[in-house]
């Protein structure tokens, strides 16, 4: 009985885990393996960084403005509400430290263009991911 009631709770533990992390910062599959920490992430969303911690480079791709899934991502792995990030890519450009990243329609093809291209990072919501794509980190609600 007390076996049982342990493997429920756990069983509801990993549910609500999973639940949570609806928001999946992924590379291609044919990347080699790796995790990432959200400040690395930032740093590479941000142009802060243009290399994987293995040194290989790397290209950002941002779902379009507006998007809650993009607002989400944003919000949780850099710290910046929409308008914070709309005023830092404005500094960015205007100083010609950086561009943004390039925006891609949704998520199902950001996965499918992370897919086919070992160089690129984006973020997806965990619905449109596939095998065709790792998770290098997820980000929950």
């Amino acid at each position: 009985m007390i076996k049982q009631l342990c493997c429920l709770i756990a069983a509801g533990l990993f549910c609500t885990g999973a639940a949570a992390a609806n928001l999946l910062v992924i590379v291609s599959a044919k990347s080699s393996s790796m995790n990432l920490r959200a400040n690395q992430v930032a740093d590479i969303f941000l142009a802060q960084d243009a290399r994987f911690p293995n040194g290989t480079d790397v290209t950002p791709l941002d779902l379009p403005v507006g998007s809650s899934v993009r607002d989400l991502f944003y919000q949780k792995v850099t710290a910046k509400t929409p308008a914070l990030v709309r005023v830092y890519w404005t500094k960015m450009v205007f100083t010609g430290r950086g561009q943004p990243p390039r925006e891609i329609s949704n998520s199902v093809a950001m996965r499918k263009l992370v897919a086919a291209n070992p160089g690129f990072i984006g973020y997806i919501d965990s619905a449109a991911l596939d095998d065709s794509v790792q998770v290098v980190l997820a980000v929950g609600k």
